[in-house]
Order: structure tokens, then sequence, then C-alpha cells
């Protein structure tokens, strides 16, 4: 039972739904020969043993039907490739019903017998059951009225009034229209969960690539002008000296000038990326969370302008792996980001709602932080609390990097 419910854990959400929704379908198909024997009992006619052969058969067949037509509508919807059904299945699935329909007319006592048009339903349900995983609503509740009419025809065959096989008639269809109208819900919610997982990545990977963006066009223009400079004043040291003239030297000097400036704007770009300004990086954490679908709450941000630059640089780490690790590797609804500094000592927790899937230890990231905090006499603790996920660090005041 453990290994079960951290395999289960370990699902996603949508992982889960999709679970779920599969399992409902062919647990409701794998039932049907047992609901049509209770169906028959009833009205049994022990006369026939050769029909109630044949009633299990078809019944069987039936649902082996149904079960192959459900799995690959299932494997259609996977892969994209449409929604049309497999028609060899489904008419497999159609005649093994009608004859099955067949049997039990015949393995019923004589006059009127219940139990035969709700054999008609329950096959009914079975084929649209099966349906229901590919083709739209509107053809599913034609197919429960034509179910319907049929189970009133076979009332009548059976001998029922006519009234009484129309109300047979009405309440079959109702009963077949709300039954798989409650499937064809269940795989519409199916869906929009999975187009909602695709699109909260899509997204992720949209914010990481803004902010590529925002630092290639940040070193553009640094670089562009100082190296368009060095370039030109290369080639006028070079003139000069081919001319033997004065003023090589400082041109030279100036291209040395211009080097070390480039080489110092650099690492401010760079410095600035990594973090260390924390209260961008909150800033950033939030917009990017955002941006995923996540739910962002951010206290203590004036804290962050008081503390020493070395320090919101460690800090400025932690956000930044927290928030990757929190659009990568959790299902996370909900994210809170909490700054405090009180004792010499600053503390950077960020906590959310999506644990990731259990692993032995922690990642590359995690591990790269801890040694990173460590070197600075901070510390790193993360882990699952419960259905959160904990990451706290401490960072003394003082601390130099």
């Amino acid at each position: 039972m453990p290994t079960v419910a951290r395999w289960w854990s370990s699902r996603t959400d949508p992982q889960r739904i999709d679970l779920y929704t599969r399992s409902s379908y062919y647990t409701t198909l794998v039932f049907l020969p047992a609901l049509l024997l209770f169906a028959v009992v009833p009205d049994w006619a022990p006369t026939s043993p050769w029909a109630a052969l044949l009633l299990a058969a078809g019944a069987l067949v039936t649902t082996v039907a149904c079960l192959l037509l459900t799995r690959r509508g299932f494997q259609d919807r996977d892969h994209d490739r449409g929604t049309r059904p497999d028609r060899p299945s489904l008419a497999v699935a159609v005649v093994a019903g009608l004859v099955t329909v067949a049997a039990a007319l015949m393995a019923t006592a004589e006059g009127p017998a219940p139990s035969a048009p709700w054999v008609v339903a329950l096959l009914g349900a079975a084929v649209l059951l099966a349906l229901s995983v590919t083709v739209p609503t509107r053809p599913l509740m034609a197919g429960a009225a034509a179910a319907g009419v049929l189970a009133g025809v076979v009332a009548l065959i059976d001998g029922s009034p006519p009234v009484a096989a129309v109300v047979v008639a009405a309440s079959i269809g109702v009963a077949l229209a709300a039954f798989v109208a409650a499937f064809r819900f269940s795989v519409w919610i199916l869906d929009v969960v999975l187009e909602m997982e695709r699109t909260r990545g899509v997204q992720a990977q949209l914010a990481v690539a803004e902010e590529r963006l925002r630092f290639a066009r940040d070193l553009h223009d640094v670089m562009g002008r100082n190296l368009s400079v060095i370039a030109v004043k290369s080639q006028l040291a070079a003139e000069l000296v081919r001319r033997g003239r004065d003023g090589a030297v400082e041109e030279l000097v100036d291209i040395s000038r211009v080097a070390e400036e480039s080489l110092r704007e650099v690492r401010d770009v760079v410095r600035g990326y990594r973090g260390s300004d924390l209260p961008g990086e909150l800033a950033g954490a939030r917009s990017v969370l955002r941006a995923a679908g996540v739910e962002v709450t951010v206290r203590g941000e004036d804290a962050a302008v008081t503390l020493p630059g070395p320090v919101q640089t460690a800090l400025g780490w932690v956000v930044r792996e927290s928030v990757t690790n929190v659009l990568r590797h959790s299902r996370a609804t909900s994210c809170t980001v909490e700054l405090s500094a009180t004792g010499g000592t600053a503390e950077l927790r960020v906590v959310n709602d999506g644990v990731a899937p259990a692993a032995e230890g922690w990642g590359s990231g995690l591990t790269g932080l801890a040694e990173r905090l460590t070197a600075t006499g901070g510390r790193l603790v993360a882990g699952p609390d419960g259905d959160r996920f904990v990451l706290t660090a401490t960072v003394p005041v003082g601390v130099r990097v």
C-alpha cells in the first residue's frame, strides 16, 4: 500500500484526472456482463439453455469490442488523430449487441418481460460509452434516443402494451442520455485540464525566453557602442603606425581604457542578471510566476532594499533557483515569498503548494545553491511539508561574496 500511495502522489493532477477518467470507462464496461446477468435472471426461462449461452457469448463479445473501441479512442486523443471511432470495433459491438438482444428475447419467459428492454439499455450504454471518448455530444444524444426507440420496439415484440412500450422507450432514452452526458463531460474536463497544463508549460517557456531576450538586449546596448569604438580606434592606430605618425600610442591607451570600461559594464550586466538587485529579482519572480499561472504573494520587499549588496546577491540566487523549481518541477498553483531581516540574519522563505514527485536527495540546482550559501556562512533547508514544499535560506547580514 505505501508503494501505491507513493506512486499516486508522484502523479501530477492532470495525470491523476486522466487515470481516473480511463479507469472509470474500463471499469464500467467490464461490469457489463454481470449487469446483463442480473437483468435477465428475474425473467429467465430455463427451457432455453442454448439461448442463455448465446446471451452470455454476445455480452462478452460486445464488452470486448467496446473495450477495444474505448482504448482506440483514447489513443487517438493522445496522438491528436481526430475524432473518428474505430469502425471495425464499432461494427462488431453493434452486431454482437443485436444478437444479445435477440438471445435475451428467447431466453426470457413468454409474455411481457421487463428485462428484455433493459438489455437494450445496457448494451446501448456500453456502445455509447465507448463512442463518447471521441464522438461529440449531439450524435451521442441521437444515439441515446435511437437506443430508447429500440428498447420500446423490443418491449412491443415481447408483448408489452403500446403505452408501456412508449414509457419504456422514453425512460431508457432519458437515462442513456444522462449517463452518456456525464461521461462525455468527464472527457471534456480532461481535455480542459490537459490544455491548461500545456498552456502553463508554454507560458513558463515564454517567460524564460523573455528573460533571455532582456539579457541579450542589455548586453547588446552595453557592448555595441564600445566594440564599435574599439574597432575604429584599432584601425586608426594601425594606420598611424603604418604611416609612421605620432598618436598611435594615445589611441592604443584609449583602446585599453574602452576595453576595461566594457569589461566593467559587462560585469555589471551579469551581476544584475544574477540577482544582486534583490528587489528586482523579487519583482521578476512575481512576473514570471504570474505569467505561468501561479498565484504569487511577496512579503518583505521593503527589507530587501536595506540589505547590503552581497546579501542581496546571495538571496537573489535563492529566489531564482526556487522560482525555477516551481516552474519546472512542481504543479504549484500558489507561491509565497517572504523576506525578513532580524538579529543580524536575513531569511528568505519560499512556500508553494505543488510538492514535486519524491526523489532521492536534492537535484543539482539545490545542491549547488546550498554550497554557495554554506560558503557565505548561510544555510539552506528545503523539503516537503505536508502538501507544501518549503525552502528556507538564511544568510548573515555581514556576509561578503
